[in-house]
């Protein structure tokens, strides 16, 4: 087999695999609805392609995944803001950057939507901008969903829905937080007028 055909299966068997997250996925669109029938937000975090991926989603939900006659659903990519990254960044460090948006724009009811190939881990440091920005969520009484791979790391415990992808691999964690976020836009098209 070819390294092509090798890497499309690798990929592909993990994206079938979230078929078995059907439950966290219909739940994530219900609390979407609800923000949105409420008047509240999303607030979208990622580092590196996850942050690709958190702009990517941002503008499905606030713009148009296919009709233009659905209503637009308030969502802040909170990690697409230079003068805002470099500024916090600059003085105080990026860790704290994450919570800093949280603090600014975060209400209770609404949702702060991270998504993270790892979850978050101590040992290491990755990914713990979003712990600390969960913890702020917490604080808020904001809803938590996240996006992970690997082993979920620290925010399968802080978020209120975890869909882990059953992958050590950054790069299908990656192709099936995009397949995941699709399916919650064809959800939402049918479901919010």
């Amino acid at each position: 087999m070819s390294l092509v055909n090798k890497y499309f299966e690798k990929s592909s068997k993990t994206i079938l695999a979230l078929q078995d997250h059907s439950v966290e996925i219909d739940k994530i669109c219900k609390m979407i609805i609800d923000v949105s029938k409420n008047n509240h937000k999303i607030l979208v975090a990622g580092n590196g392609g996850s942050c690709s991926d958190a702009e990517h989603f941002t503008g499905e939900l606030q713009c148009t995944y296919k009709s233009s006659d659905r209503k637009p659903i308030s969502a802040i990519s909170i990690g697409s803001l230079p003068a805002a990254i470099t500024a916090w960044s600059n003085d105080f460090g990026f860790l704290t950057y994450f919570k800093r948006q949280v603090r600014a724009h975060g209400n209770p009811d609404d949702i702060l939507f991270l998504i993270t190939t790892g979850g978050g881990t101590e040992h290491n440091g990755a990914s713990m901008n979003l712990v600390e920005a969960a913890k702020e969520a917490k604080e808020r009484n904001m809803k938590i969903v996240t996006l992970s791979g690997k082993t979920g790391g620290i925010l399968k415990e802080i978020s209120d829905v975890n869909i882990i992808v059953k992958s050590e691999v950054t790069s299908h964690i990656q192709e099936s937080h995009i397949a995941i976020l699709h399916c919650i836009c064809e959800i939402l098209e049918n479901k919010i007028n």
